[in-house]
């Protein structure tokens, strides 16, 4: 494993529910389908299969869904 993949390893997805507006960018951004809508907002359906790519990040425009990294990022 590179170094690169040992940052992404200790990345972890983390989503603030008081944030989302629930507009489903994300989900729709999202190329391994680890997102879905639950109530009008975003839920991490399957965390397992999430490659830590920071799609849904990079996209979320109410800043409410995120990769947390244990490596002082």
């Amino acid at each position: 494993m590179g170094l690169l993949d040992n940052r992404k390893a200790e990345k972890e997805l983390k989503v603030i529910e008081e944030w989302c507006k629930g507009c489903g960018i994300c989900v729709a951004f999202c190329p391994k389908n680890v997102l879905d809508m639950e109530n009008d907002k975003v839920i991490i359906s399957d965390l397992d299969k999430c490659i830590k790519c920071g799609l849904c990040e990079l996209r979320c425009p109410d800043y409410a869904i995120y990769l947390e990294g244990s490596n002082n990022e």
